[in-house]
């Protein structure tokens, strides 16, 4: 996969004390890169992932809105890739402190892309954002990425903001247009929509949430159970996002752009759905659906339409829903009852099952 771009790369994780930041860490290592990674102390609860991989590579802890200790790390390291997932990522919390959500999500990652300017290594960089970004109409069909941007709440606004400044960064600083005469630098964003897998412990998730649930003996309440979201493995989008990375540093001026990274619209979902399907493989675990009124305003319907990148990167889901959601739940189970971490396990599986489809289409 990937052209063994990664091999002996120097690459930028932001956010990698994160979920998707842990798991995108593993690959990059085993794609033979060299990762350093930028982020805030992870605040998952009771376990972080990022604790329990236990990876072997250089780990700053800090805020990306520190642009004076970024630009430092950034000179110091030297990165030729970059991808950026540091991120106030939850769309409740958004409510509670917006200015903490806009000046992580916006200024932060203006900050690294300053950064990123002013270090002549780079020679690729991938905004991870979210497919929240889109003006939601709660179509029933996928959003395409020449879509407006937009958001009701903060959290969707704020990443909104992120895909507009990273648009007109790089129209004025990286434009393809005059990639290898003026600068060397390539810019992209990816949208995904809802992941799971193994690790994450993150607030106010679904997953999660049913996760430490049974953990503690508790019933959990499902809030709006009739929401459909685009679920998911979280290898799924971070393929996509490694794949946008190899064509960036390939020097591929057409990759450029914004991606959408998502399942088919037949594999979406509602949150009723999974919680039950949940209770089906762990019955240990109390549902309590409601529906109120009262609570601050979250998208009931978001899908996106992934046929660009299926049809320019060549790039499709691996995993279906169910081997998805087996995946993801044999992981908890196997963490609580024997103490195991399955992510590099679960990843050699993913790439098999890549390579097995890979063979299957060239017969």
């Amino acid at each position: 996969m990937f052209n063994n771009i990664y091999h002996g790369k120097r690459v930028l994780v932001t956010g990698h004390t994160g979920f998707k930041g842990s798991w995108l860490s593993l690959w990059l290592q085993h794609l033979g890169a060299d990762v350093c990674g930028y982020a805030l102390e992870s605040s998952a609860s009771p376990f972080s992932h990022w604790d329990l991989l236990k990876l072997d590579m250089r780990s700053e802890i800090d805020d990306i809105r520190n642009l004076e200790k970024l630009k430092k790390v950034i000179a110091e390291f030297q990165p030729e890739i970059v991808f950026h997932l540091a991120a106030q990522s939850l769309v409740r919390r958004s409510y509670a402190d917006p200015l903490e959500t806009y000046t992580t999500n916006v200024i932060g990652t203006l900050n690294l892309f300053e950064a990123c300017r002013r270090t002549d290594s780079v020679r690729a960089i991938v905004n991870i954002t979210s497919d929240k970004c889109y003006e939601n109409q709660e179509w029933h069909w996928g959003y395409r990425e020449s879509d407006p941007m937009g958001g009701y709440d903060m959290y969707s606004s704020s990443k909104g903001c992120s895909e507009l400044l990273t648009a007109s960064y790089r129209n004025s600083y990286f434009n393809p247009s005059d990639f290898s005469t003026k600068h060397q630098t390539l810019l992209a964003s990816c949208r995904a929509g809802n992941v799971i897998g193994g690790g994450d412990w993150a607030e106010d998730r679904l997953v999660p949430d049913l996760v430490r649930a049974v953990a503690d003996g508790r019933s959990v309440h499902i809030r709006n159970p009739n929401s459909t979201r685009p679920w998911q493995h979280v290898l799924e989008p971070l393929s996509g996002n490694l794949l946008v990375g190899q064509k960036l540093s390939e020097g591929c001026v057409e990759s450029a752009t914004g991606w959408n990274f998502g399942p088919a619209k037949n594999r979406a979902v509602t949150v009723r759905e999974v919680a039950e399907q949940f209770r089906r493989y762990w019955r240990d675990v109390e549902l309590e659906f409601t529906t109120l009124n009262n609570l601050p305003h979250e998208a009931n319907l978001l899908q996106l339409d992934c046929s660009r990148a299926n049809a320019l990167l060549g790039w499709d889901a691996v995993w279906d829903y169910n081997v998805t959601f087996d995946k993801t739940i044999s992981w908890y189970r196997d963490f609580y009852e024997h103490k195991q971490v399955n992510t590099a396990a679960d990843l050699k599986t993913y790439l098999d099952a890549f390579n097995s489809s890979c063979t299957a289409e060239k017969r």
